[in-house]
């Protein structure tokens, strides 16, 4: 008979714990280039981040920001140097793949447990107002166009945070540095539980880039976050309504 929590334990590990492989060594020269690069991209992504977040719901010009949002990060990674896209351990442990599925059972996993801690954040107006209000954007706005810049912005940030990024930082450093420089460029939208869910969502997508060497786990794993709470998340805040 399988073991519900043992499984869950192993998959923990796969995903966030066991590297698949040797991590890659770059030429000084490429991190140099690479610290330069996204040191500018940051400097314009917060402003552009900060700016976007402020605009009334409803505003067209919030369209305009968040797409520009995307394209300063995904320029800036590309223009960084080479992205990798990694490989996963598989659930027999005994060959590798691409992270999908196990990216995709990562995001789920996270997803239930931001829903789960909604509820009890519907309780208290000081912290659940500011994410409605974030959430009135989804409302007042077109919810295709909102759902599609919430999944480029979700890429594009992947690109650069997980990608360049954590390239630039020091190999001991690039879990906790990439996460807390995330969760930073949240800190003037002025929401406390977005500042919140970015250090959560950055260490569990930061782990599981350094097991997977590469950006496209993180990438699944956060668009299915983003795109679930986009959805979900208001049913939770109306709980208590």
């Amino acid at each position: 008979m399988i073991n519900p929590f043992t499984e869950l334990r192993a998959f923990l590990r796969a995903a966030l714990i066991e590297p698949v492989g040797e991590p890659s060594v770059e030429p000084a020269s490429l991190v140099r280039r690479r610290r330069w690069v996204t040191a500018v991209t940051l400097v314009v992504g917060a402003a552009t981040l900060g700016w976007a977040l402020r605009l009334a719901p409803g505003d067209p010009l919030f369209y305009l920001g968040t797409v520009g949002l995307a394209v300063v990060w995904t320029v800036g990674a590309l223009a960084s140097g080479p992205l990798h896209l990694g490989r996963a351990h598989t659930h027999s442990g005994k060959r590798q793949s691409r992270s999908v599925v196990q990216a995709l059972a990562l995001g789920l996993l996270l997803l239930g447990v931001f829903l789960a801690g909604a509820t009890v954040v519907a309780g208290f107006p000081a912290l659940r107002d500011p994410v409605q209000h974030l959430l009135d954007h989804a409302r007042v706005g077109s919810w295709p166009l909102v759902a599609a810049i919430t999944a480029v912005n979700g890429i594009a940030e992947e690109l650069y945070f997980r990608g360049a990024l954590f390239e630039a930082l020091p190999r001991k450093h690039a879990v906790t540095g990439s996460t807390a420089v995330y969760a930073l460029t949240t800190v003037p939208s002025g929401i406390p539980l977005l500042v919140f869910a970015a250090v959560i969502l950055g260490v569990v997508v930061g782990l599981h880039r350094r097991v997977t060497g590469g950006v496209l786990g993180p990438v699944v794993t956060h668009l299915t976050w983003s795109l679930g709470m986009l959805f979900l998340l208001p049913y939770p805040l109306e709980a208590w309504s």
